[in-house]
């Protein structure tokens, strides 16, 4: 591979501000323009690619990273330019880097113990830039600048139909240069300030700027990591809240930094629905804003159909140089959102969601269950498969989209379309309890028990397989309708959906705690005795943890507590890897053969639904079961973590709390808990 070759930015080793649709990425001591990643983001496009500060002519010399929260981070250093030069500081700066809605703000403060005062030069260097996220993203180098207008202490630029202003009080401002003379008293200190503040003509997500739609619980427990998983999460999920232009009251959460700060239907559903132990708001929300862009017509180029819920949304086209990938701005290419949204819809009730604001969905469950019936099972055999039709989208359209992510166990790629296993999961759950709200809300649901009846037949005909090991569910079924054998992540997915009986679910329960599987730092998305496995491949090896999450809360949910409780412990090492922001996906690497999970480099962080599954874990780990129509709220603890206090659950609408012992037993609790 020639060594100029553009390649996508690494990660991993990058420090992140963000508030959403704002983010700044730049080295541990604060520098911007080292690393391709780097720079100043805003809907989408870098505002600014490079930027650092002098003190006297010479940089300062970075001693810590100090982060202050999701959106607010500081940068300690020492000025031995203004000092001796001994490692004894006399002089120290710091320096805090904030991300709002609308921009940046920096403040830049030196802070003196010396006996006499200074007189201090300071120097900003920035490089202003228009380059879009996917040119970015693809490794590829932005052709000239913007044009940069001053005018006294401001600057100003624009492309792409971004607008930027920075202002910086009290400094000479010139294109590309702040400078300020500090006096710095004896004893004292003196900052200086600067801040960019952007604008998007062509946005279709903005910020949110009303109150969190979640509580925020007090989280005690015999093990911190626990405690401090969802302390970080939770921190991490405000930061990545947003909502459309269009609805500006609905709040939903961004897939995820850097790549993704936008509405995914996948994404965006799965993070409510591990959050509603918190509260039904978010839910609600992501459940109408997504039903406001639930497809009308039979669109190929955009993969829309009548009553398909959408993918993904964007401010442009986006495209994937060297991929032959280009999605219209607004993209349905997923075979799985439809039937997640009607999950979460159901789910959301029985944890309280009001029955006015169900209700009022109800038209487009009708809409999304005849989607996966007359669009979803495109060839009438009673599965639901996808292809790309437009030749131009996505050639997997599951939650493993990568173009490799369904292989034979010989690692060659399976041809579609496809028929993946865990849709077929989903979509059973979904008729069924769709079936229930259509026979709460005066509908019948008998047509669709029926029809969820007939998918689960042809699925337990089709998707078996039998190995050295037992009985296995194959990953999917591809074009000429045989089961593709590889043993991945995807069976955790189909527990607690209803489709299989107790003997099944025991099977595939032994499965994922299975060594070839299950890393001891949450569950590979493909196991190592296959040909394709790799720890580092994106959907062939590697850790995802909202996915270990989705397997713990279906092994809970059917009964397997001690299955489910192993891969929670997995998850809790992981977690104290990462400092506790778990990002998007790691290593498979074994936590046998490795004292700490190994980056995947490239990975997003924080991303919403690895935040996220930490109250998903929560929820299992107490065993939650909601019925809101019955009044009560099921709870059947693990002692997993030792003792666990939680002040902050949300059921019907009421905020309470539970005491755990150190065994598993239920103390007390101030919501209508039904032990067992």
């Amino acid at each position: 591979m020639p060594q100029d070759q553009p390649r996508q930015p690494l990660l991993h080793d990058e420090t992140v501000v963000l508030r959403a649709p704002t983010q700044a990425w730049s080295a541990a001591d604060g520098t911007i323009g080292a690393q391709p990643i780097h720079g100043l983001y805003f809907s989408d496009v870098r505002f600014v690619s490079a930027q650092s500060i002098t003190v006297a002519g010479a940089p300062v010399e970075h001693i810590a990273t100090v982060p202050r929260g999701a959106d607010t981070v500081t940068f300690v250093s020492i000025v031995r330019a203004l000092d001796d030069p001994t490692p004894d500081p006399g002089v120290r700066a710091e320096h805090t880097r904030t991300a709002s809605t609308t921009g940046i703000r920096e403040r830049f403060e030196i802070i003196s113990r010396l006996a006499t005062p200074l007189e201090v030069f300071v120097r900003v260097g920035y490089l202003a830039d228009v380059t879009s996220m996917d040119t970015v993203k693809s490794g590829a180098r932005p052709v000239g600048g913007p044009i940069i207008s001053v005018d006294g202490e401001r600057a100003t630029w624009a492309g792409d139909d971004v607008s930027v202003v920075l202002r910086a009080p009290g400094a000479s401002v010139k294109s590309g240069e702040l400078t300020w003379t500090v006096s710095v008293p004896a004893h004292g200190s003196a900052a200086v300030e600067w801040a960019y503040e952007a604008t998007d003509a062509l946005a279709v997500v903005q910020g949110a700027t009303e109150a969190a739609p979640w509580s925020t619980p007090a989280v005690t427990s015999g093990d911190d990591r626990l405690t401090r998983w969802a302390g970080r999460a939770l921190a991490d999920l405000d930061a990545l809240r947003l909502v459309t232009t269009r609805e500006p009251e609905l709040q939903f959460l961004a897939a995820g930094a850097p790549w993704f700060f936008t509405l995914f239907g996948r994404d965006s559903l799965w993070a409510a629905r591990f959050m509603l132990p918190l509260g039904t708001q978010l839910a609600g929300d992501t459940l109408r804003v997504l039903a406001g862009l639930q497809g009308t017509s039979d669109v190929p180029a955009t993969a829309e159909e009548p009553g398909k819920i959408m993918h993904e949304l964007r401010r442009g086209e986006l495209v994937m140089p060297g991929e032959g990938i280009h999605l219209p701005p607004l993209y349905y290419g997923t075979v799985d959102a439809t039937a997640l949204w009607i999950c979460l819809l159901h789910d959301a009730w029985t944890w309280g969601l009001p029955d006015d604001e169900v209700r009022a969905l109800i038209p487009h469950l009708e809409r999304a269950l005849e989607w996966m019936r007359d669009f979803g099972d495109a060839d009438g055999d009673g599965l639901l498969e996808y292809s790309d039709k437009s030749g131009r989208g996505l050639s997997n359209q599951g939650w493993k989209d990568s173009g490799d992510s369904v292989q034979w166990r010989d690692g060659s790629l399976a041809d579609g379309p496809i028929a993946l296993v865990e849709v077929q999961a989903y979509a059973y759950e979904a008729a069924t309890h769709g079936a229930d709200l259509l026979d709460a809300f005066g509908g019948s649901g008998a047509p669709w028990r029926a029809w969820a009846a007939r998918l689960r037949d042809k699925f337990h005909e089709s998707f078996w397989i039998e190995d050295g090991d037992g009985a296995y569910l194959a990953i999917a079924l591809d074009a000429a309708k045989k089961p593709v054998d590889t043993v991945t992540s995807n069976l955790g997915h189909v527990l607690g959906t209803g489709i299989l009986d107790e003997r099944q679910a025991g099977m595939i329960a032994r499965r994922l705690v299975d060594p070839t599987l299950n890393s001891g730092y949450g569950l590979r998305t493909m196991s190592t005795d296959s040909a394709g496995y790799w720890p580092l491949s994106y959907h062939g090896g590697s850790v995802w943890t909202h996915d270990t999450a989705i397997a713990i809360a279906g092994l809970a949910r059917d009964g397997f507590r001690d299955e489910a409780d192993e891969l929670v412990r997995g998850l809790l090492a992981a977690a104290s890897g990462f400092d506790y922001r778990m990002p998007e996906l790691h290593s498979g690497d074994a936590a046998s053969a490795v004292p700490a999970p190994v980056p995947y480099p490239a990975a997003c962080r924080p991303q919403a639904w690895s935040a996220a599954a930490a109250v998903s874990v929560l929820s299992s780990v107490l065993g939650l079961r909601p019925d809101a129509r019955a009044g009560e709220l099921g709870i059947s603890p693990s002692a997993v973590v030792g003792a666990l206090t939680v002040d902050g659950l949300v059921f019907g609408g009421e905020r309470g709390q539970v005491v755990v012992g150190a065994t598993g037993e239920v103390l007390g609790g101030s919501l209508p808990f039904v032990v067992g």
